[in-house]
């Protein structure tokens, strides 16, 4: 019997008789563990063999198929969940690039943001470029601001830097202004606008008004990596996510990820068995015009659910047609759709019904969703909904309780992201308190019998962590700490937990085999390092893994578990900023600096009493009286 750390295993004989065909291969013990199945809710052991659960419960339960060859990892009492499953994160497109990219997703101040950037600028080769690209918002930062474009220019003077700031806007150094060919002639984009100064040339500065397509168009002209080089990406990516929990994701396609070209990359890797997270993945028409020749020709090329456990289609969208899409970007108005979209629109979902494929639509706003249902309504009248293929509503951060009615009785769903804790304090600016209170109103869609799954929608506007959405839902507070919803719509910690297990798996229909932990379901799960139980509600975002398991492999380890884990190839290139800073910008959570400044006051008193002791055995203070006190604030 072999053990992931140095810790005894006292009592847990392995049985000498079992085959080993009959044993398991991991067995993980001495852990609190919630299952997420009501039926059987807590457990302190689990096996798994060739890659689902063989047995749960006690270590009685797990003795009997605990073989010479089983590894044994002993939990040292952590909370066990099943892994996490984002229902609607962009993971296929950040893959691609995540090596490239400077992450200032959980750094808590500008200062320390800056100070990375000028860093990353003295190792970034020439002509490559420096890309903050999404994860983070002025509101996390203690100076509540963002940065100008002259202080990227005075960190980088000679390297081009583009930052991304949610939907909203970028900013670009002078370097960067001059690589990406904005000139004084360069015409402003449909939807977006280049900020010029009093002499009509670029400032850096371009806005989102309302659509993003100027920011990605922009990003889309800095260097990008061979095909090899966005394999390795993507496997460091995809270990990033692990170290989160994540053992399973919902790919929601985006604007400039094509299919297959840019799906190369996790092809290959399932090829190889390389994926250490399962990936249901979407398709998304990337050529106004052009939509229902590309779902039309992709409906005879794959069908719904087709791959394996780790990689499979679960459908068309975010956007299905582009004069269906809002856009979020709550600096700006809310964005009223052309008229008439809805023939091409109706002909887009009546293709996929008809091919059995499900679909999943990015709506922001109310106003949109109400157009969208009067098509489905009117499918219905031809028996296509509820169909055989699954879909739902992205975002919907406005919906109303009249549409949520709607979408239940067509037998839709719902994804919901954190966006708010990212945006929450500009859509309170521009729509009121009592609105924010209610945006996404996540409780009422709950209450509306709706399947609800959460996520983040990473990479470009939230962070990846999936803790920093928990929080959210749990307290309904933002990255600022700014307080959204009152207490009667915020979640249990049991209830955001399922958005993030159960929920994810109802929208790929595999609920039977993932979202709880149970005999013959997979082995994904993950030994967190604070129980998510028990500490402190500000604490939840600092959560992280030790262990994740995925298919019964240990695809991350850290603190007493780190090494055990499989080996990744080294990070390329040399000068990524992710192999100097890494990912996310873990900070101390703040219960546990409490913590330890308690441990420390009582260390100091303890400190003092000693000190005390010896000046009276020495005669420097009589004995048997109390200390002296030296500050008057203190003298009664």
């Amino acid at each position: 019997m072999t053990s992931s750390t140095s810790m005894p295993v006292g009592g847990f004989t392995p049985q000498p008789g079992l085959a080993p065909a009959a044993g398991a291969d991991l067995v993980v013990r001495n852990a609190k563990v919630w299952t997420g199945d009501p039926a059987r809710p807590a457990a302190s052991a689990l096996a798994v063999r060739d890659g689902v659960i063989l047995a749960i419960g006690d270590e009685t339960d797990v003795a009997a198929v605990t073989g010479p060859g089983t590894r044994v990892v002993d939990a040292l009492g952590r909370r066990i969940v099943p892994g996490l499953n984002d229902s609607h994160l962009h993971v296929i497109r950040g893959g691609l690039n995540y090596v490239l990219e400077l992450r200032w997703d959980g750094v808590p101040s500008l200062r320390q943001a800056l100070a990375m950037l000028r860093e990353q600028a003295g190792r970034t080769p020439k002509g490559q470029w420096i890309r903050v690209v999404g994860g983070w918002t002025a509101d996390q930062f203690a100076e509540r601001r963002m940065p100008t474009v002259a202080e990227l220019t005075a960190a980088a003077p000679d390297t081009p830097v583009f930052v991304l700031h949610l939907y909203q806007s970028a900013l670009l150094n002078r370097a960067a202004v001059r690589a990406a060919g904005l000139t004084r002639d360069t015409p402003d984009p449909a939807g977006g606008q280049i900020v010029r100064g009093r002499d009509g040339e670029p400032t850096g500065l371009l806005l989102a008004a309302p659509s993003a397509l100027v920011l990605y168009s922009t990003l889309a002209r800095a260097p990008g990596l061979a095909p090899e080089e966005q394999r390795l990406s993507t496997r460091h990516f995809l270990r990033e996510l692990n170290r989160f929990g994540l053992t399973s994701a919902v790919d929601a396609a985006g604007g400039f990820q094509n299919f297959p070209d840019n799906y190369a990359a996790v092809t290959d890797l399932a090829r190889a068995g390389e994926l250490s997270l399962r990936i249901a993945y979407h398709l998304f028409p990337q050529t106004a015009g052009q939509e229902l020749a590309d779902l039309a020709r992709w409906t005879e090329m794959v069908k719904p659910d087709e791959g394996d456990a780790w990689l499979r289609l679960n459908g068309a969208g975010e956007n299905l047609i582009w004069a269906a899409a809002d856009f979020e970007n709550f600096a700006e108005p809310r964005p009223s759709l052309a008229p008439g979209y809805e023939s091409e629109f109706e002909k887009a979902v009546r293709l996929l019904l008809e091919h059995g494929w499900g679909f999943r639509l990015h709506a922001t706003y109310d106003e949109t969703i109400r157009r969208d249902l009067a098509v489905f309504e009117k499918l219905a009248a031809d028996g296509l909904f509820p169909g055989q293929g699954r879909w739902l509503f992205d975002h919907a951060e406005t919906v109303s309780s009249g549409s949520l009615e709607r979408i239940a009785a067509l037998g839709g769903a719902i994804g919901v992201q954190n966006r708010m804790s990212f945006q929450g304090r500009v859509f309170a600016e521009r729509y009121g308190a009592q609105a924010a209170a209610r945006t996404p109103p996540v409780s009422e869609m709950l209450e509306a019998g709706l399947t609800v799954a959460a996520g983040t929608d990473a990479t470009r506007v939230s962070s990846y962590n999936p803790w920093v959405a928990l929080h959210w839902l749990v307290t309904g507070r933002t990255v600022g700490d700014l307080c959204l919803y009152p207490p009667e719509r915020l979640l249990s910690r049991e209830r955001a937990l399922e958005l993030y297990t159960v929920g994810g798996a109802r929208i790929t229909g595999e609920s039977d085999v993932k979202g709880t932990l149970g005999v013959g379901r997979y082995a994904d799960f993950t030994l967190l390092s604070h129980d998510y139980f028990s500490v402190h509600q500000d604490d939840i975002p600092h959560i992280e893994s030790v262990l994740t398991v995925v298919g019964g492999r240990i695809v991350y380890a850290a603190a007493e578990h780190e090494g055990v884990d499989e080996a990744l190839p080294p990070l390329a290139p040399a000068w990524s900023p992710v192999a100097h800073f890494g990912g996310y910008q873990a900070t101390p959570a703040p219960g546990l600096i409490g913590a330890r400044q308690a441990d420390r006051i009582a260390e100091a008193v303890g400190a003092s009493e000693q000190h005390r002791q010896w000046r009276v055995a020495r005669g420097f203070a009589p004995e048997g009286t109390a200390p002296r006190v030296f500050d008057p604030c203190y003298v009664l």
